[in-house]
């Protein structure tokens, strides 16, 4: 949800990639239908984790910033400083999987966390540059 947030708001600012701790290939169709409401397209969107992106190339020495969601990720990312000059935010976003009964309640707790994705994103890195 935020590597298509940071890329429908900041455009090519920025290089963005989604990882985790571990492979979740699938985005649940929640996080879809929520960010579908911006305007986001996340249907194709696929996360890897940090192990898969040095697998596949991805030189973690060229990122500045790792943003954590979770107390996980951010463990995870605090021990890749130590092979890599990172700098580790951690944004302590609802975690909207499981939450609320019937597909309405479902859909307004993951509503909640791309908002709250959103303010940080804008408190980190300024007003948008891409579209309002």
């Amino acid at each position: 949800m935020a590597e298509g947030m940071m890329k429908k708001f900041y455009g090519q600012t920025a290089y963005v990639q989604s990882a985790g701790v571990h492979n979740d290939m699938e985005i649940d169709g929640f996080s879809i239908a929520v960010c579908e409401e911006l305007g986001i397209e996340l249907a194709r969107h696929r996360s890897r984790s940090f192990d898969e992106m040095q697998e596949w190339g991805d030189d973690l020495s060229g990122f500045d910033l790792v943003v954590a969601l979770s107390p996980a990720s951010q463990r995870r990312a605090l021990e890749l400083t130590r092979f890599f000059h990172l700098e580790v935010e951690y944004w302590p976003i609802l975690d909207p999987t499981g939450l609320g009964e019937g597909r309405e309640a479902k859909l307004e707790s993951y509503r909640q966390a791309r908002d709250q994705i959103h303010e940080r994103m804008l408190a980190r890195f300024g007003t948008l540059t891409k579209e309002e």
